[in-house]
């Protein structure tokens, strides 16, 4: 299955969103995308460079629909792993009072405390502090990290600041087996394994 499909079927499983957009400059992409039942926008080729931050991209979509939505909610075809429940959950901390975005988190594998910088001279410098470095992890305190499956957050606000996370921001907490981002040929084998395990479970 190609990995956008991932992404544009938990889209269309969440009982909150009322369109599933794809931006693509790629006409293959945008055949697999239609096919898979998302609206497609094909964004120029400017938009498709390594440099081009997603805020640019999804500015463009929003101006691109005909539609007015009220709220944005960003997937990345990264995280295959995300479902509709994360999604839904998402939008419906939005509807907290004050709270202006909203995003999924995982906790740290690797916590801050035990990393460290190296000067010039190969001497270790803690990130945090000598304590930090050498405290039993589990007295340490529990810290999340943005996983970059889900961000959501009103639409005004989102064209106002043109980013997607905005204080007050509150989160919904993913599994780490849930939360993997492909970056590397490595994140994709993972993924490849865990969306293997979760098909034979659910037969």
């Amino acid at each position: 299955m190609p990995l956008i499909v991932h992404s544009i079927r938990a889209a269309l499983a969440s009982r909150l969103l009322d369109a599933v957009v794809v931006s693509t400059e790629d006409e293959e992409i945008a055949q697999v995308a239609q096919g898979a039942g998302a609206q497609v926008i094909m964004r120029p080729e400017e938009l498709a460079t390594d440099w081009i931050q997603n805020t640019d991209v999804v500015r463009h979509a929003l101006n691109s629909l005909e539609a007015s939505f009220t709220h944005v909610v960003l997937l990345q075809p990264t995280s295959p792993l995300r479902d509709e429940k994360a999604i839904d959950a998402c939008i419906e901390l939005l509807k907290v009072a004050g709270c202006r975005s909203s995003m999924t988190v995982t906790a740290v594998d690797h916590h801050p405390a035990k990393t460290m910088k190296v000067d010039n001279a190969g001497t270790v410098v803690p990130y945090t502090n000598w304590v930090d470095m050498e405290a039993r992890r589990q007295d340490l305190p529990v810290l999340f990290r943005q996983n970059g499956a889900v961000y959501g957050l009103p639409v005004e606000d989102f064209l106002r600041e043109h980013r997607f996370i905005q204080s007050p921001c509150k989160v919904h907490v993913m599994l780490d087996a849930e939360s993997v981002d492909i970056d590397t040929e490595l994140d994709l084998l993972v993924a490849e394994k865990l969306l293997e395990l979760r098909s034979a479970s659910a037969q």
